[in-house]
């Protein structure tokens, strides 16, 4: 049976490729574009794991695959083994000795040679000589976006202070864009980014959000960099104009004691009850809370702001106690993280505080389609249910304009509770 392994490491899928993966599959992933071989390791690398998922998973329809470290607490993934008839001998999972025994999967990927029947693969049967034939010509293509060429772009990006996370995805996206026409930068036209973008919607169905960035990449680097007009009359998708999800309070309160973990309570706690991203929450140390003002500093935030927020009664008294539980200081070289990952020198993942809301959302039994970035959507709508005038809102969240807090209005119960619908209205008498 053919078997894939996703394995996921920070913000990438890796994929080895082995004489047990069909020949097709191997070819299909070749010509996806959703990221590059890397010969020395011999496995595909998809850099951006959060929109490859989908694209990924619709590649492997049909064949049965692992994943592998997928979330904490989904360490081991698997799909597809039961929709498949079972081709070795002895009951499934198992060999005729009746020991099960996991896929094996070899050092290099298959590698063609002729035989005296034609064109044949280590580790194919002999009637996959299509197979064969197909993956000895799909032969694994080089990086074309690397050496001077991603070395441009990284200088460029750091000489102007843009943050990691913007270097990953301007890097990604111009490196997945060579990949799909396979050309180097410097023959690149404007059709082939058209090209691009509409494989962008068409095939990996991205957001209009992740549509604008990849322009923004390629923006950034054909026409800010190598002064080429490929990329100059681009044209930007619209926003789709949704209204943020956002739970209510008997919600808030009902996921918050239904988590029993006080690491993971006090994240959730301090995303809600200050509006806090979840790239500041898990990135906040015990120096940055200030007691007696009641107060969170937040320091290089989005668009390196430095900003302060509300820090609860609730939350104040939690975090003395928790600080004290776990003998959380003040110290330097990140011993004073609130939420330490796994090497107490370096803060939980972002990843790590998705799983955590995530995990908690199904304790409570909550099933709205909403992220952790939700728990500050609720923040600034409870605000103004309150009364909170909308400008301190906005400095509260770090908005550059009123016009991305004035959102929130169109959320807010506040002034519909005063509306009554037409249907509650009893009709008036004939009489009267």
């Amino acid at each position: 049976m053919d078997v894939v392994y996703l394995f996921y490491h920070d913000r990438e899928i890796n994929v080895p490729f082995s004489g047990s993966c069909g020949a097709r599959l191997f070819q299909r992933f070749a010509e996806s574009g959703l990221g590059y071989w890397d010969q020395r390791r011999q496995q595909f690398v998809l850099e951006n794991a959060a929109s490859a998922e989908t694209a990924v998973k619709r590649l492997l329809s049909g064949t049965p695959w692992v994943a592998v470290n997928r979330r904490p607490e989904e360490p081991v993934l698997v799909n597809g083994f039961f929709e498949r008839p079972w081709q070795g001998a002895g009951r499934p999972g198992s060999f005729s000795g009746g020991e099960a025994s996991p896929p094996v999967f070899s050092s290099r990927p298959p590698v063609a040679k002729a035989g005296a029947d034609g064109v044949s693969v280590r580790g194919f049967a002999a009637s996959d000589r299509g197979d064969a034939a197909c993956l000895s010509r799909a032969k694994p293509q080089p990086e074309i976006f690397a050496g001077h060429w991603l070395e441009k772009l990284e200088t460029e990006l750091r000489a102007r202070k843009y943050s990691p996370r913007t270097v990953l995805s301007y890097v990604h996206y111009n490196r997945a864009f060579c990949s799909f026409i396979r050309k180097t930068p410097d023959a690149v036209d404007e059709e082939d980014i058209k090209k691009y973008l509409a494989y962008l919607d068409k095939s990996l169905d991205l957001s209009t959000s992740s549509m604008n960035l990849a322009i923004s990449s390629l923006k950034f680097f054909y026409t800010g960099i190598l002064k080429k007009p490929v990329a100059k009359d681009l044209y930007r998708p619209r926003h789709d104009k949704r209204l943020p999800c956002v739970l209510s309070r008997q919600e808030v309160s009902l996921m918050l004691d239904t988590e029993k973990n006080p690491k993971h309570r006090l994240l959730l706690m301090l995303a809600y009850s200050s509006g806090l991203r979840v790239s500041e929450v898990v990135a906040l140390k015990k120096e940055n809370i200030d007691f007696s003002r009641k107060t969170i500093f937040v320091r290089a935030a989005k668009g390196r702001k430095d900003r302060y927020t509300l820090l609860s009664d609730r939350a104040s008294r939690f975090i003395k106690e928790y600080c004290n539980l776990y003998s959380i200081g003040g110290g330097d070289e990140g011993e004073g993280w609130l939420f330490p990952g796994q090497d107490r020198k370096a803060h939980l993942s972002i990843r790590s505080a998705q799983c955590v809301f995530e995990k908690a959302l199904r304790n409570a039994s909550i099933n709205k389609p909403i992220s952790i970035h939700g728990l500050r959507h609720t923040f600034a709508t409870h605000l103004l249910e309150n009364g909170i005038d909308a400008r301190y809102i906005q400095n509260l969240l770090g908005h550059a304009s009123l016009r991305t807090t004035e959102r929130y209005t169109h959320v807010a119960r506040k002034n519909l509770l005063k509306i009554q619908s037409p249907l509650d209205v009893p009709p008036v008498s004939p009489t009267e």
